[in-house]
């Protein structure tokens, strides 16, 4: 069976590859018609089949899917999730995706095949495929080259069945813990979010995907934590806050895609923000690729934006701002945007600019190559005609992939507290409680494949191996009982299972209390998009069940599965120990039973703070003078746990701080070096954390950021001296006029082992004239050591 894509016989221009891919895509946007043109600006919602076949559209509340009949004769620009739409064995999907590429390449003149794109927050959201930590556990490692390497191994899946490009990471930044998504979110800072995110695009786009940045811009700075609801911030949050992580990543990962946010601010929404996504991306920045639409975005202009009257003047709107494909299916891009063009309403130089982008990219990944041929890696040199004998015959989850899951899952790990309960010591008997001691999928986001599509699917199986925390204690502990009771469900109002709960716990030598949340979409979870809270309690009876077991007088272990911060009540300061992580992915409960018996050390990190109380919110370390504890207010936003928290099983010494560069021109470098040493028993990871605070400012600062950090790894005993360089433009902020400045002054560089644990203190100063900095500005402290 030959599935080379059909072309015509004699080579053009396009088909070039001596050309460059501009040049190549010039050259076929001069043979086409307009709705040739504009069939490569659309995508369609597809699903493949589970038999090998064609791709059949997808139905959706949002739009009747289209006729592919009708489509593809004037060509298709991308297919949307095939893969990540139903279950589907992934040898069988890459054949069907494969037929259905010849089929699309056939029906044009062009031959062009469509540029296939998927989710992949957590993972290639894929049936069977590895079900990685999600990304507030990337956070949790302050460790970006573990990222970058899982993101290479999250693409090598994805390019090896034919996709093309990955709707990943997400660069938003938390402001409000309430937001439902603060699980696909890499943390409450800037500087970690845009490292860890930026790493992990150069992972992608180094296994060949296509990068996807999302969402451009503030979509996580909406009023109350709301989904999909209006943002409220000005000029200088946005600019200091919301920006640089998208910055850094355009800048320093390159990626090839941008996806804009749904939300407006101030009025504006961003699919129709041409300050933003040409005036900003493209002209300042220099980014080059394509701005995707976020699932129907263009259409929410007319739908719930109410900027546009009709679907050709949203279409106009989202082609003037910038964006250049409309996902996931053609919409406004389709007949309105034609008609619009026709009769002059909008030029067809806009639709060029689009198509160009687009092309250009197409060029690049090999889709107008004459020697372009649509079986995939993992099929090439087989036989495909027999498709059930493909069946079980590609892995997504093979054992290098379940390695480095459960690498980043236990470098994840937070330990919040501790009286010296952890390690346990081959207790007789552990009680395991909790909603989440004994359910597959609490290690999961709601972007897995098991949650985000296999929750409709309860009749196929899972696709990969999930461990319950009650096996991952027994196959950890096998000389203890394990005695298990839920007590209660994650969000339920019972209480009838307490009883047996608390019997169980007064049985046991410790108690492991596995709380948290169940990820979901739009309300059917507790964590998850859509699944937004009107406080950081706890979901349903969960802490009633904690106090409950503090009263037993046994010592009580919370374990925290779950998608975003919770106040911890009376548990945060009478646990016996407290351990959090952030859906920690497939190997989790292995990672977290790892880290019970000692036989990992933690070294996670938060990522976000840990409230002391359910309802004061919004609140996030990166905050002003103001925005403290107060004796003209009567709430107290103070954490119980700050950002860059956590403990692990040795100690670390740090001393001998050196500034050695105390004073530096407002366009030097500032220095100081200091001596950590591991006091402990045992190896661990200290990570170090680089905090400057600017007394006085023209404007409003916060009272701290972070300007850098390193996982510094010691054996017992063992001690580094460590250096750092600070350029003094990691302290420019958006002054007055709206333009990012440097001050002259004094300021303070604090060597911290979290927001709320500064070990250090370097009285620095910056001299001279005020300095106006750009978008080349330097990013980065520099760490070494000795």
């Amino acid at each position: 069976m030959n599935l080379a894509a059909s072309t015509a016989a004699s080579t053009t221009r396009w088909h070039d590859r001596e050309l460059s891919s501009e040049e190549r895509a010039d050259a076929l946007i001069a043979e086409m018609t307009l709705p040739e043109k504009l069939a490569q600006l659309v995508g369609v919602w597809v699903g493949a089949s589970d038999e090998g076949g064609d791709v059949a559209p997808h139905q959706h509340d949002m739009e009747e899917p289209p006729a592919l009949d009708e489509l593809l004769p004037s060509g298709l620009g991308q297919l949307t999730r095939p893969f990540g739409t139903a279950p589907v064995d992934p040898a069988l999907g890459a054949l069907s995706l494969a037929r259905s590429q010849q089929r699309i390449a056939a029906a044009n003149r062009f031959g062009i095949p469509a540029l296939a794109h998927e989710e992949c927050l957590a993972g290639f959201a894929a049936w069977g495929a590895t079900a990685y930590p999600v990304p507030l556990s990337w956070g949790a490692t302050f460790d970006p080259d573990l990222i970058r390497r899982m993101a290479e191994a999250i693409g090598r899946d994805m390019r090896a069945v034919g996709v093309h490009q990955g709707l990943a990471p997400v660069l938003d930044v938390v402001r409000d813990a309430r937001w439902g998504r603060v699980e696909e979110t890499i943390g409450e800072d800037p500087y970690l979010v845009g490292t860890v995110a930026t790493a992990y695009v150069r992972g992608l786009e180094a296994a060949g995907i296509v990068a996807t940045l999302k969402h451009f811009a503030g979509y996580s700075a909406s009023r109350a934590g709301r989904n999909l609801a209006p943002v409220g911030m000005g000029i200088r949050e946005r600019a200091d806050v919301i920006l640089p992580p998208f910055e850094m990543a355009v800048r320093e990962g390159r990626p090839r895609s941008v996806m804009h946010a749904y939300t407006d601010t101030d009025g504006v929404p961003s699919a129709a923000d041409e300050a933003l996504l040409t005036g900003l991306l493209r002209d300042t920045w220099g980014f080059e690729g394509t701005v995707v639409a976020d699932y129907f975005g263009i259409a929410f202009l007319k739908l719930l934006h109410g900027v546009a009257g009709d679907w050709a003047e949203a279409a106009a709107l989202a082609l003037a701002a910038g964006v250049d494909v409309e996902l996931p299916t053609v919409k406004t891009f389709g007949e309105p945007l034609l008609r619009a063009v026709e009769d002059g309403t909008v030029p067809e130089a806009l639709v060029d600019r689009a198509l160009r982008r687009v092309l250009v990219q197409k060029a690049q990944l090999g889709l107008l190559d004459r020697e372009w041929d649509a079986v995939p890696a993992v099929l090439a040199g087989r036989p495909l005609d027999d498709p059930q004998a493909l069946r079980g015959s590609v892995d997504l989850d093979r054992p290098e992939n379940r390695a480095l899951a459960r690498e980043i899952a236990e470098r994840a790990v937070v330990l919040l507290r501790n009286d010296g309960t952890l390690p346990l010591r081959d207790p007789l008997r552990i009680a395991l409680i909790g909603p989440n001691a004994d359910t597959p999928t609490s290690v999961l986001g709601c972007y897995a494949f098991p949650v985000h599509v296999g929750s409709l699917h309860p009749e196929v199986p899972l696709g990969i191996e999930l461990p319950t925390l009650s096996q991952a204690l027994a196959a950890e502990f096998p000389g203890s009982e394990i005695l298990t009771a839920a007590g209660a469900s994650v969000d339920g109002p019972d209480t009838s299972g307490f009883a047996e709960a608390l019997e169980t716990a007064r049985r046991a030598d410790v108690v492991i209390l596995a709380l948290g949340d169940r990820a979901g979409l739009f309300g059917r979870g507790t964590s998850g998009e859509g699944c937004d809270v009107e406080t950081l309690q706890l979901p349903g009876v969960q802490q009633q069940l904690l106090d409950a077991l503090l009263d037993t007088g046994r010592p009580v272990v919370p374990v925290l599965l779950a998608g975003r911060p919770y106040a911890l009540g009376r548990g945060a300061t009478e646990a016996a120990a407290l351990v959090q992580t952030f859906f920690p992915g497939e190997a989790g409960t292995e990672a977290i039973a790892a880290v019970l018996s000692g036989r990992t050390n933690p070294s996670g990190r938060l990522p976000v703070g840990i409230p002391a109380r359910p309802a004061v919110q919004p609140s996030t370390y990166l905050a002003a003078r103001l925005a403290g504890r107060s004796e003209v207010s009567s709430t107290d936003p103070t954490p119980a746990f700050g950002f860059g928290h956590g403990l692990g099983y040795t100690t670390f010494d740090w001393t001998d701080l050196e500034v050695e560069r105390a004073a530096a021109p407002t366009d030097g470098e500032l220095g100081l070096a200091f001596t950590l040493r591991n006091s402990g028993a045992r190896g661990g990871s200290e990570t170090v954390q680089l905090y400057l605070h600017d007394p006085v400012a023209s404007v409003v600062q916060p009272v701290q950021r972070l300007i850098g950090y390193r996982r510094i790894t010691l054996d017992a005993g063992e001690r580094a001296r460590i250096r750092v360089r600070v350029p003094a433009d990691l302290a420019s902020f958006t002054g007055r006029d709206g333009r990012r400045i440097v001050e002259p002054g004094e300021l303070e560089l604090r060597v911290a082992a979290s927001s709320t644990d500064v070990r250090l203190t370097a009285t620095v100063r910056l001299d001279g004239p005020v300095r106006t900095l750009d978008h080349t500005r330097r990013l980065h402290a520099e760490f070494s050591s000795t």
